[in-house]
């Protein structure tokens, strides 16, 4: 027979507590999100549909964006049992420099159109967390910006070569002074992705006013609120080299580009430089061989060619091919802190995060930033911890399998 007796409340005050009450909305709203998908749908909810479909969306079907995130869900980890890691140090040493973690912020154009703070709540968290931030060529905040934003950290500037040489070689001559430390030199974009969701949001820089843009905004007259009042969107290191959007975006778009340009801008710029949007293994081994500081295996988080190789799925053959002292990074894809740990794992030297952080971004601002790198932190060290290593030093292609559902027919 079970005893039953009428609870005693000092007894009940032992096993129950009420949560205090978050008044502040924001707080509240971010403290909610788990994982960078909870923070993409509140960013899906909080602004309009042309800007966040500029940031979810990806070329054609979407097929690369699809496969990049598919090939990081396709991981078997690997633990090692009875070694005991209570503590884990993320950091990492890149390109001549520390990271407190082993990503950094990747470049993102029209980034205020996301959410007002834009560039300076990216640089600002990366500032706190002690992670590089790099700033796009087709930001929307200025390089002298983004450097008192972050005037301590680690800055790194991503290069458009123009068809206009001479804007791109003072575009490095302004990061080179504000002291950026790194040079992105983007190698994947000779003409622009077909973004069709763009096409079919008319999406332009500024915003048009569409009854379907009215109507979509109604639900959010914070982000028009924020849009209105506060200074002009534009292309910020650009603004004055004059021309239209349209004229701009043409110009950043340059088929012509080859490597005599990349030996003029390795001759200009003073700090480290590795070219971004490597998609082969023939391609990564010229580039290293050429003296360059790194490689950034990347197909532009989808937004360029569709059905483009898997960066994750290259790592590994790359890796073996350059050798494992040569500075292999890996984007595209990333939204978890087990993607991270993946790619270090099997030989990258570090990774960016672009989607993760504009989520973030759209969620909440600077607080929103803040907490994407949190989420990421914790499943870094999470998955360190459960992996049985203490530094990411340890971490060794031993502790993950890839997956593949893609493989190629045989001959």
């Amino acid at each position: 027979m079970v005893t039953r007796q009428f609870p005693k409340p000092s007894e009940l005050l032992e096993v129950m507590s009420f949560k205090k009450p978050e008044f502040n909305g924001k707080k509240r709203r971010l403290d909610s999100a788990l994982t960078i998908y909870d923070l993409r749908t509140i960013a899906k909810r909080r602004t309009p549909k042309a800007a966040f479909d500029y940031t979810d969306g990806a070329a054609e079907g979407e097929l690369s964006l699809s496969r990049a995130r598919q090939a990081f869900e396709d991981v078997e980890f690997h633990p090692g049992v009875l070694r005991p890691a209570p503590d884990v140090d993320t950091s990492v040493e890149v390109l001549g420099g520390p990271s407190a973690l082993p990503f950094g912020i990747a470049p993102t154009g029209f980034t205020r159109l996301m959410q007002t703070e834009g560039e300076i709540a990216g640089a600002g968290a990366a500032a706190a967390a002690g992670i590089p931030f790099t700033l796009s060529t087709l930001g929307t905040t200025t390089i002298e910006d983004v450097k008192a934003a972050n005037p301590n950290g680690r800055n790194w500037f991503q290069l458009y070569v123009m068809r206009d040489r001479e804007i791109s070689y003072g575009l490095v001559k302004r990061a080179a002074e504000a002291g950026f430390d790194t040079l992105q030199f983007t190698v994947d974009t000779p003409v622009a992705g077909a973004r069709l969701r763009d096409k079919r949001n008319g999406f332009s820089i500024p915003p048009q006013l569409t009854v379907g843009t009215i109507l979509n905004a109604i639900p959010r007259p914070w982000w028009w609120y924020d849009f209105l009042t506060t200074p002009k969107l534009e292309f910020a290191s650009l603004a004055t080299t004059g021309g239209t959007v349209g004229e701009l975006l043409n110009s950043a778009m340059d088929p012509t580009i080859s490597y005599d340009d990349l030996a003029i801008i390795r001759d200009l710029w003073p700090g480290k430089i590795v070219v971004k949007g490597v998609q082969n293994v023939e391609d990564s081994k010229r580039l290293i061989d050429s003296g360059v500081d790194g490689i950034i295996l990347s197909n532009h988080g989808g937004r360029q060619l569709d059905r483009a190789p898997v960066p994750f799925h290259l790592l590994p053959q790359v890796v073996r091919e350059v050798g494992s002292d040569a500075t292999v990074m890996v984007d595209t894809g990333i939204m978890n802190g087990a993607d991270i740990v993946a790619s270090m794992a099997l030989g990258a030297k570090f990774t960016l995060i672009g989607r993760a952080y504009l989520y973030g971004l759209m969620a909440g601002g600077r607080e929103g930033v803040d907490r994407t790198i949190a989420i990421l932190r914790d499943e870094i060290e999470r998955t360190m911890k459960l992996l049985g290593v203490s530094t990411i030093a340890e971490l060794e292609p031993k502790h993950v399998t890839q997956l593949h559902r893609l493989v190629p027919l045989g001959s």
